[in-house]
Parts: C-alpha cells; sequence; structure tokens
C-alpha cells in the first residue's frame, strides 16, 4: 500500500443538539436541507438496510494476492581486514563482503473480471518491493482457500496497474462499472484483505471525485471514507449495483499509519482501457509533452494576473521534446489542451497523458499576459523508470556556510526581502549550479519577509521576475521598482536550487 503521510490531530465532541426554528419571510430563499426540499433525495427504494445480500453475491471474486520475493543485499565490508583484530568479525556479523539473501513476502488484493481467471489488481502488489528484491511468485487465494500460483499478464507502473492470469474456469467474476456516474455521497462497498485478514468488508461513501494527490499522469482518484488499510490495495469499490467503480490504491494516513478515513480508488473507467490493452497485449502508449508543469497557487496567481484555479506554468522545458519543438516556453501558462480545461481537476500531465502519441492538439496559454494559441504534436511518455532517472539530480539543500565561500551579497532589494549578487563561476561551483545559469544569488533573506517564509535560502538563484532575466542586481531592482509603481503587491520569481529543478514562487513585496 501506497501512503500520503500527514500528521493530524481529531477534536472528538459529543452531546445532544437542539433544534432551533428560524423565522422564515415569505418568498425567501429556502435551506438546502428544508425538510419539503429533502424530501425527493430521501433513500430510494431497494436502498440496503443491510450490505449482507450484495456481499454475498460479490465476496467470492475478490481474492487476496501474495508474493514471495528473495532480496540480495551487500553487505558492508570489514572496517578491520588486514589488521590483527580482522577475525573478530566474521561474514555472518555482517562483516564480510559476500551478498546476502534473505526472503520476502508481500499482501494485498485483487478481482476476478473473467470466469477463465483473469484477475486485477495494483502494480505495487506484484512489483518488487525493495531495492535488490526479484518476485519469484504469485499466489492467488480464493474465498474457499484454494490456491493458484498466477501469471503475470502485464503491468502498467503509470497507472498502477496489473493483470494476472490463474488455470482455473468457472469462476465468480465481476464486472468494471461506469465511474463517471458515481456522485459525492453514493455508497460504496470495499471488499479486501487489510492486514492479511481475508474476506473484509467495509461501507462508506463516495467523499470526492477526481482527487488529485500528486499531479502524475494518472492521478485522479475516488475518494472514500470506507475503510481502507494496508493489504487493501487492488481490491474492488463497489457501487449498490454491484459493479466495480474504483481499484483501491492508496490511503492517507495519520502517524499511526492506519485508516483515517480518507482513502483513494482508480475509477473504473480509467482502469478499464489499460485492463484490456493488458488482455491484448497491446502497448500502451500515453501522450508527452517534455514540460516540468508547476501548479498555480494564489500569489503565483495574483503575480500573473490569472484567475485562481485555471491553468499550469511550465517552470521546465526538456530540450528535443515535443514542447520546443512547438515553441513553448518558460513561464508560459497553460490553461487548456485541446479544449479541455487544465485546473486542480484535471492536471497538465492527466490531459496530455490520455490524448494519443501523434496527435496534432491546440495548447492554448498566456504569455507575458498575452493569450495564444500553440498547434503541438503529442509525443510518446517515456516508461517510469526514464523519467525518474531524468528528474533525478543532486540535492543541494543543505547549503556551506563555511567562511571559505565566496561573498554573496552587494545589492538588497529591500522589498523582496533578500540580498543578491550577479552569479559567478565560483559562487556557480560553490553552490552546485550549472555553468548555462544566468541570474543573481541570494546571500542573506531577512528572516521577517515573505521571502524567508516561503523557504527562499542562501544559494538559491534567481533567474528572471515577473518573466524578466535578471542577470544583474540592478535588473532585479528595476522589475521591483516597477511592479511596486504599478500598485502591484508580489512578484514571480523564477528561482533554481542546485541542479534541481528551477520553479516559480509568488513573494509578496514588503512595504
Amino acid at each position: 500500500m501506497r501512503y500520503a503521510y500527514a500528521i493530524t490531530a481529531a477534536l472528538l465532541l459529543s452531546g445532544t443538539a437542539t433544534a432551533i426554528a428560524l423565522p422564515t419571510m415569505s418568498g425567501a430563499q429556502t435551506a438546502q436541507n428544508e425538510p419539503a426540499a429533502m424530501a425527493a433525495t430521501a433513500p430510494k427504494a431497494g436502498a440496503p438496510m443491510s450490505f449482507a445480500d450484495l456481499v454475498a453475491k460479490l465476496q467470492p471474486a475478490v481474492v487476496n494476492i501474495s508474493t514471495s520475493q528473495h532480496i540480495t543485499q551487500a553487505q558492508q565490508p570489514n572496517p578491520f581486514a588486514g589488521t590483527p583484530f580482522e577475525g573478530l568479525f566474521n561474514q555472518s556479523q555482517g562483516g564480510g563482503a559476500a551478498p546476502v539473501t534473505r526472503q520476502a513476502t508481500s499482501l494485498g488484493s485483487g478481482f476476478i473480471i473473467s470466469p477463465d481467471g483473469y484477475v486485477v489488481t495494483n502494480n505495487h502488489v506484484v512489483a518488487a518491493g525493495a531495492k535488490g528484491a526479484t518476485v519469484d511468485s504469485i499466489t492467488v487465494t480464493l474465498t474457499d482457500r484454494k490456491e493458484y500460483v498466477a501469471k503475470l499478464i502485464g503491468r502498467d507502473p503509470t497507472s498502477d496497474l496489473a493483470l494476472l492470469k490463474i488455470d482455473a474456469k468457472a469462476l465468480p467474476f465481476v464486472k468494471f462499472g461506469n465511474s463517471n456516474a458515481a456522485r459525492v455521497g453514493d455508497w460504496v462497498v470495499a471488499i479486501g484483505n487489510p492486514f492479511g485478514l481475508g474476506g473484509t468488508v467495509t461501507a462508506g461513501i463516495v467523499s470526492s471525485l477526481h482527487r488529485v494527490t500528486g499531479g502524475g499522469a494518472y492521478d485522479r482518484f475516488i475518494q472514500t471514507d470506507a475503510a481502507i488499510n494496508q493489504g487493501n490495495s487492488g481490491g474492488p469499490m463497489f457501487d449498490l449495483s454491484g459493479n466495480v467503480i474504483g481499484i483501491n490504491s492508496q490511503i492517507f494516513a495519520g502517524q499511526s499509519g492506519g485508516n483515517i478515513g480518507i482513502g483513494f480508488a482508480i475509477p473504473a473507467d480509467d482502469a478499464k482501457p489499460v485492463i484490456e490493452k493488458l488482455m491484448k497485449g497491446t502497448t500502451i502508449a500515453r501522450g508527452y509533452l517534455g514540460v516540468g508543469p508547476q501548479p498555480i497557487d494564489d500569489d503565483l496567481a495574483n503575480s500573473f494576473g490569472l484567475q485562481k484555479n485555471q491553468g499550469e506554468l511550465l517552470r521546465q522545458i526538456e530540450p528535443g521534446q515535443p514542447a520546443e519543438k512547438a515553441g513553448l516556453k518558460v513561464g508560459d501558462v497553460v490553461l487548456r489542451v485541446n479544449g479541455q480545461q487544465v485546473n486542480p481537476d484535471q492536471s497538465l500531465s492527466y490531459l496530455v497523458a490520455n490524448i494519443t502519441p501523434g496527435t496534432r492538439v491546440p495548447i492554448d496559454i498566456v504569455r507575458q499576459g498575452r493569450p495564444m494559441t500553440i498547434a503541438t504534436v503529442i509525443g510518446t511518455r517515456p516508461s517510469e523508470e526514464a523519467l525518474q532517472a531524468q528528474a533525478s539530480g543532486a540535492n543541494n539543500d543543505d547549503m556551506s556556510d563555511d567562511d571559505d565561500t565566496p561573498s554573496v551579497g552587494k545589492t538588497v532589494p529591500n522589498a523582496l526581502g533578500v540580498t543578491v549578487q550577479t552569479l559567478t563561476p565560483p559562487i556557480a561551483r560553490t553552490f552546485s549550479i550549472d555553468s548555462s545559469v544566468q541570474g543573481v544569488v541570494i546571500g542573506v533573506v531577512d528572516p521577517a519577509s515573505d521571502a524567508a517564509s516561503k523557504g527562499l535560502k542562501r544559494g538559491d538563484v534567481i533567474i528572471s521576475a515577473n518573466g524578466t532575466p535578471t542577470t544583474t542586481p540592478a535588473a532585479l531592482a528595476a522589475v521591483v521598482g516597477q511592479a511596486k509603481a504599478s500598485g502591484r503587491s508580489l512578484v514571480a520569481l523564477y528561482v533554481v536550487r542546485g541542479r534541481q529543478p528551477a520553479f516559480f514562487i509568488g513573494i509578496k513585496l514588503k512595504k
């Protein structure tokens, strides 16, 4: 089970509630939960007083999935090798250099989608769980405790889906439903194997739709308060008609690491096409632009003069990729892709990934305050491994403060609360800045400034401000002065830290 961690606190209140009748005026708007208005939304005929009959029909199609793995790890060399103390540390005590192999297992859930034994689950349920691990076998256990060795038909790490096959016939199975028809407040039932407790049933409601947790290509989930825990991964989420509308995939966990009423499921309408392709052995190709998008927070929206919750900023353009070929630039705000709005419910990555590679589409952007449309031919998305390798880089958060560091800080744009100096080759080497970067480097940040509260620090390089290159302190001061003169309270900075990808940040000006 993958986790999104948060520190949570709960205040539990108990007591009685007293209804207070408030006077109403003739012709006035009525409350949303006025009894007369709620009559039409009362539970429909057939809504269960119990889920027992529904579960009895569905549970036989839900399975337990376990893997057997071996992990090979290199041991640390004997620190006393070649000394009289070498014999005090033998290989079994971790002193030898020979690799050590140990066994491991994993548990998850899945569901049968055909009578001849095709089983759907999450990719992370059947993937190697650690570096150096290899999956030796996958076992599927039915509710009658029959066990089958499963064959991995295909997997798709991007959507976190996998398809298995067991050698059996006349099996109970379930079908995908229409997740697009789900509404917030609908009843849902989850069946799975949390913590290895097979056949566990939980119920709740759809808490939210199109929930984005990280902004990835397939990051748009159904959120539910039905209890989902470690081991529920890959199990089905059913509606009251018994259709699979989601595949339980993640939880939002508190300090305990367990369920706190926030779980996420992959929508059936996203999962079904992927599973069908895996079943046919078809290559799954997704669209790709080759950009580093960044959500626009309130401060950035104000800095760029945009409406809230619309569009994403391009903080990075990859050389030779479709975005660069089409003429997209760093600082562009993408509002729509092929007519589909970019917003918190559907990220830029999600929209592009669902376009067939090779398709020519219009991309609506705002550049330096001017709207324009750029025709772009969508490329093919690389594998997740290739994307991770591409994004990896040195993390230089821990900047040195030694006295040997070249002097940084000669001009102070007081309105920003930072001291800056033109970036020179010696300073660039000190802070591991790429030699191609041009800008001003921050030497001191006023701890009382907005820049400090948003994490800017010594060694960060400001490449541009409000879209204007800032190769000298005077250039930065000019942009800040112009912003103040025009009555603007924020400036959008384009910043790079070490060899990490550059990013935009909106900084409030000091009065």
